[in-house]
């Protein structure tokens, strides 16, 4: 297990995430992996300050493939991750996580130990507003639905959107990167069509905290998260425009 660990880089993408991002560094840090990373989107607080002090390596987005034009949003901040890590294994971690469990990583990584599994999706309860469940409301009434009908091979994959998740670079630079909040299930989807469902593990992480989002901003997400799976529904590739995409990083000279 330690040497899945330390072949291991993590990869946070953070934006204005100061109150949080040290918490969930020091997390990742206690596990020893190879490498912590933090991707500050250009952020105006604290965030790259206390992601330092807690003992990630901080870059900035710009620093990242410094010729290739940034597009604002969470995909965006991965791709470049991914660019920047150097392990096998890229593990993401939402960066505004409260109360982060121990051992996050460790668990992550452990099912890479199978040689078949190149992605492994955490799932979780989520809060909502002190309650113990009800969270992910885009998940339960968006990405759910549109996998069960679509693609119901992967309609028992729990937390399609989480932000805890794992990867195998090499599957991670053949892949594209899905603006924004379609992020997420644009490679849940592409790793089941390009190495099959079998290659996605889950994980159970517990309960997951971070800060719930109110109406106006979780409709966005909804459509982004529409678009990139019925974008994907082979019947329909002709008349879903796929969303903005950072191509796969093994296609780029740099």
């Amino acid at each position: 297990m330690s040497e899945l660990l330390r072949r291991a880089s993590v990869v946070i993408p953070a934006l204005n995430e100061g109150a949080t991002v040290a918490e969930v560094v020091r997390c990742a840090v206690a596990d020893g992996p190879g490498e912590v990373i933090v991707i500050d989107s250009d952020s105006t607080d604290a965030t790259a300050r206390e992601a330092e002090r807690a003992g990630a390596v901080v870059l900035n987005w710009r620093e990242v493939l410094p010729d290739v034009e940034t597009r604002p949003g969470k995909g965006e901040a991965l791709w470049r991750g991914v660019a920047a890590a150097r392990g096998e294994i890229v593990v993401f971690l939402d960066a505004d996580l409260l109360q982060p469990r121990s051992h996050l990583v460790r668990d992550l990584v452990a099912p890479f130990s199978a040689t078949e599994v190149q992605l492994v999706k955490g799932h979780y309860q989520r809060a909502f507003e002190g309650h113990a469940t009800g969270g992910g409301r885009v998940t339960e009434l968006t990405a759910k639905p549109l996998l069960r009908h679509f693609f119901p091979e992967l309609s028992g994959v729990q937390q399609p959107l989480g932000g805890e998740y794992a990867i195998r670079r090499p599957a991670a630079r053949e892949l594209p990167f899905t603006e924004g909040y379609g992020v997420e299930v644009g490679l849940l989807l592409d790793v089941a069509e390009k190495y099959g469902p079998e290659a996605i593990a889950q994980v159970d992480l517990g309960s997951r905290f971070h800060r719930n989002r109110p109406l106006a901003e979780l409709a966005p997400m909804a459509d982004i998260v529409s678009r990139t799976v019925l974008s994907r529904v082979p019947e329909l590739l002709r008349t879903v425009a796929r969303p903005h995409e950072r191509p796969p990083l093994a296609t780029l000279s740099t």
